[in-house]
């Protein structure tokens, strides 16, 4: 297999990617990019223009846009099976980019102070932060994971911005989150995805 390359801060969504990496059990090496002129200049953005991480390289090639990377390896490590066969992927694809558009829009809005004008709900993607955080809260309550019976890429995902949301204030911690989160995070490869971002964070 070509080499998996990672670019990331363990101040960013990377932890996301990372926890993905280890849950496929994957061989990759970590480069850390500081927050700064670094992640502004040459090579990093010809990697990505929008000088961000996470990034993931793969023979060569660069995918950004973290749900986007964890679709990708989900696809690339089989084995793990954290992804449904693709003729029963309707919750999973659902699921996982429901996250990316419409909560984390929503999230990102209530961190700002963006309240969305009541008669302006058709304009935005999310429609409105409440109505998000319902139609979430009643999925999970219903089963113990988004697309099936077993665990996949789209709880990963999701488990992560709850876990972010409900710490930072940005999402209420509902009894349906906090259970979900709870259960969800307490898999060893996030465990060990921790351990391995929070050591980057120690004083050399």
């Amino acid at each position: 297999m070509p080499e998996l390359i990672f670019y990331t801060n363990p101040q960013s969504r990377g932890r996301i990617v990372r926890w993905m990496l280890e849950e496929c059990a994957a061989d990759y090496r970590t480069v850390v990019v500081p927050y700064g002129p670094e992640m502004k200049s040459e090579p990093f953005i010809s990697l990505n223009p929008m000088g961000k991480v996470p990034v993931l390289v793969y023979a060569g090639k660069a995918v950004t846009e973290t749900a986007a990377i964890v679709a990708f390896l989900a696809d690339l490590f089989p084995a793990a099976k954290l992804a449904p066969p693709p003729e029963q992927r309707q919750d999973y694809y659902r699921w996982l980019f429901f996250a990316a558009g419409p909560l984390e829009a929503a999230a990102t809005n209530k961190s700002l102070g963006f309240e969305l004008p009541a008669d302006k709900g058709a304009m935005a993607g999310y429609g409105s932060y409440d109505l998000v955080v319902e139609t979430l809260a009643k999925k999970i309550a219903r089963a113990p994971y988004v697309a099936g019976d077993h665990f996949t890429a789209a709880d990963l995902y999701i488990a992560s911005h709850l876990g972010f949301g409900m710490q930072f204030g940005t999402l209420p911690k509902l009894a349906e989150f906090s259970d979900y989160f709870e259960r969800v995070s307490k898999r060893p490869a996030r465990l060990r995805a921790d351990e391995l971002d929070n050591a980057l964070m120690k004083p050399a």
